[in-house]
């Protein structure tokens, strides 16, 4: 049945794209020569139709198209196979007795420039394919001798019936210009050389298709990309699993141990997790960094207590040292980085299943009660899938979330966290990053922005998938009524 409804709206979708193109096609044969005309002039369809202003417009929007074209698209568009060949120089002009800078070629501007027009020839392409599709019911409406509506009605309509399109431009607006154009942006300089040494504008940098990613899956003997990438990725969803359920499973069993009824002042306790949520997090990250730190004050009491001697004793930390290496050994930092993560995280949750627990259906528990259920078997079967059902979206989204979690992992080890493994150093990565840190770190310490573009696309695909996935599993239970 499922697959019956999915092949439906996969139906539905491709009869809308070819029902969108027949009325193009229905338009172009079926118009007048006003209408044939404003495929050329695109104003004129509206003036002919005697609605001036919105010709005017129209005129405006084509003309802007067409000098945007040829003063900045075209000369762009014809550099961006190469992405410029003029490298930046500067001669000294004994007559000015100054440095002269030629007429060079910026590539990231050429890049940018280029990808922005080819964006605005598509929007404008459907601005007239509509325009079009509207004259034409134009004609058709005045043949049949129906009222047209005039600029002022159209006006009414945008903050009347058509309200919606109004409310929703500006943030589609925003959507193009802060998300998909630095998308494509992140995808052309995956395929790029753009690193320090090709750094505009005093460099060029140009087009060198899948080197990148052969490079970062690779692994040859000549680059340690593969290898790190590897190693980052694993770690990646490693953190990401146990950051997302050992604080949704603690934030519960939190809520459920504050809420029996053996706790006594449980506003206090809610109180005290409240006011620990208040704190911002990065300055509770950077208090336990300095906690834990190898002369921190958890090595000084770990040290006068012997429980240092006594890790020594058990091969847990190393004779060679007098510390505990809480965030500067590989496997002491991962396993710090969660427990750290978990204190900061469990309140969080257990203020939301708080909330939840006091939902659950009662005549559902009072039932198991009288069936001589025990609590574990309540839990089980009743309280846990009852969370999850609600708090299921919420789920991915913090799975997700923590495949990104730049904070934690960057607060806590940055200048305090040295790799030791060759490999990984000369990628610029360390054993306890996120493939976000690792990407930050190649951006802003490192200028290599092909290989964090790439790092850029994997984490952008690795979230898409999983959260598509997700999402369709989770919404596919239609349990609704077995919870009312």
């Amino acid at each position: 049945m499922a697959g019956l409804e999915k092949t439906k709206k996969e139906k539905n979708f491709w009869e809308a794209v070819q029902e969108y193109f027949v009325e193009l096609g229905k338009a172009l044969a079926g118009g007048n020569i006003t209408t044939k005309l404003s495929t050329v002039f695109m104003g004129l369809g509206h003036i002919f139709n005697y609605q001036y202003v919105k010709g005017i417009l129209v005129f405006a929007i084509q003309a802007l198209f067409v000098a945007y074209l040829f003063v900045t698209g075209i000369p762009n568009l014809s550099k961006f196979d190469t992405l410029g060949t003029v490298k930046r120089e500067a001669v000294f002009d004994p007559l000015t007795l100054q440095n002269t800078v030629n007429d060079y070629d910026n590539s990231f501007m050429i890049l940018l420039s280029s990808v922005s027009t080819i964006f605005i020839i598509i929007l404008f392409v459907l601005f007239w394919i509509a325009n079009i599709k509207n004259i034409y019911k134009i004609q058709k409406k005045r043949s049949l001798n129906k009222h047209v509506n005039s600029i002022k009605e159209d006006i009414k309509d945008l903050v009347g019936k058509k309200f919606h399109l109004t409310l929703l431009s500006l943030p589609v607006l925003g959507v193009i210009l802060m998300n998909i154009i630095p998308i494509l942006i992140l995808i052309a300089v995956a395929f790029t050389n753009y690193d320090q040494n090709h750094m505009p504008p005093n460099e060029l940098f140009t087009w060198i298709g899948f080197r990148n990613f052969v490079k970062l899956f690779g692994g040859s003997v000549s680059s340690s990309f593969g290898y790190a990438f590897r190693k980052v990725l694993n770690w990646t969803f490693v953190w990401a699993f146990l950051a997302t359920f050992t604080t949704f499973i603690g934030g519960i069993l939190m809520a459920q141990l504050i809420n029996s009824t053996v706790i006594k002042y449980k506003r206090f306790w809610r109180s005290l997790f409240v006011i620990s949520i208040a704190v911002p997090q990065f300055v509770t990250l950077l208090l336990v960094r300095n906690f834990f730190a190898d002369s921190g004050i958890v090595n000084s009491i770990c040290a006068s207590c012997g429980i240092t001697k006594f890790l020594q004793d058990m091969g847990l930390v190393s004779r060679s040292i007098t510390y505990i290496p809480f965030l500067t050994s590989p496997n002491w930092a991962k396993f710090m980085i969660v427990m750290i993560n978990i204190w900061v995280g469990i309140p969080y949750q257990m203020l939301i299943a708080t909330g939840v627990l006091m939902n659950i259906p009662k005549d559902q528990i009072e039932a198991a009660k009288i069936d001589r259920a025990s609590p574990f078997q309540i839990f089980r079967n009743i309280t846990l899938p009852y969370i999850l059902f609600i708090q299921g979206p919420a789920l991915i989204s913090d799975f997700v979330r923590n495949i990104n979690n730049f904070g934690v992992i960057y607060l806590l080890t940055q200048d305090v966290y040295v790799t030791t493994d060759q490999a990984l150093a000369n990628a610029h990565a360390k054993e306890v990053d996120l493939l976000v840190t690792w990407l930050f770190r190649l951006t802003q310490e490192y200028y290599d922005y092909k290989m964090a573009s790439v790092i850029g696309i994997i984490v952008f695909i690795i979230c898409s998938v999983f959260t598509i996935i997700s999402f369709t599993r989770v919404m596919a239970g239609d349990r609704e009524e077995t919870y009312q």
